[in-house]
């Protein structure tokens, strides 16, 4: 299967560096792209003792659809200059649901978004990004804010640990892995048992699509399987990780496990998951 439609949620403040990032990788796998920018829809808050004025509730859904044109006019001119082919359209978020957002990913090939960042002004981003890894059995690229909005992809880590997450990952990221001139397939040593070689499996399947494969092993001394992969991120110059989503969603509050989590609160390159 190839990469042949991408769903990017635009930011609504700053360079739209992932959305820049989504329609560079869709320019070079020659994919179809959708830009999707929020709607807030504002909420009375629960202290106060009735609904806001009317007049004011349309005041502010108008000021948060503004934004979201404003945001959408310049992933457009993105694509424009790139010459792919695109479009664009708005979500609405209410509450913590982002269901036209989630309906539209469920048929396209990969879903892009921006990290989560501190000060950010984005409506509900790790929400979104919780809905988009549970909701629509779609690979979710988070783009770390420091990204500098072009896609690399020569040296590619999977962080292979032989769950049904993991496998997923994979299966999910190989589109991206043909684009890749290296693999590392990376087990963290953290005391789990395997049968067999740790990652031997997933390497021979990989070098059988034709992909140049290896295998690492890392010690992960605190028992921080995330900053043990941070750090050979670091070290080897790796440009996109790939790893399964773990975590489950309870009253749309983003709970992740302490490995998705590390790697989304400190990512320095896109990590692709799959759950």
């Amino acid at each position: 299967m190839q990469i042949k439609d991408i769903v990017a949620v635009t930011d609504l403040s700053g360079d739209q560096k992932p959305a820049r990032l989504a329609v560079d990788l869709a320019a070079k796998a020659n994919a179809h792209i959708t830009g999707m920018a929020p709607v807030l829809e504002p909420i009375t808050p629960a202290y106060l003792a009735g609904p806001l004025p009317s007049d004011i509730l349309d005041q502010a859904r108008k000021s948060s659809e503004e934004l979201a044109d404003k945001s959408l006019d310049a992933f457009n001119e993105m694509v424009r200059v790139q010459g792919v082919n695109g479009g664009s359209a708005r979500f609405r978020f209410v509450e913590g649901a982002a269901s036209g957002l989630v309906n539209r990913v469920r048929m396209s090939d990969l879903a892009v978004i921006g990290q989560e960042t501190p000060n950010s002004s984005e409506p509900g981003r790790a929400a979104v990004i919780e809905a988009l890894l549970f909701e629509t059995g779609v690979p979710v690229m988070v783009v770390p804010y420091i990204s500098k909005g072009t896609f690399d992809a020569k040296h590619l880590m999977v962080a292979w640990d032989g769950s049904v997450t993991a496998s997923r990952a994979v299966h999910a990221a190989l589109p991206l892995m043909k684009l890749a001139e290296k693999i590392s397939v990376v087990v963290v040593d953290n005391g789990k048992r395997y049968s067999g070689e740790p990652g031997a499996d997933v390497a021979l399947y990989l070098s059988r699509h034709e992909l140049n494969v290896s295998i690492d092993h890392i010690p992960a001394p605190s028992g921080d399987v995330a900053a043990a992969l941070l750090n050979y991120v670091s070290d080897n110059g790796v440009d996109v990780a790939v790893m399964g989503g773990y975590g489950h969603s309870r009253f749309r509050e983003f709970v992740v496990g302490g490995a998705t989590r590390g790697m989304l609160e400190a990512m320095t390159v896109p990590v692709v998951m799959a759950h």
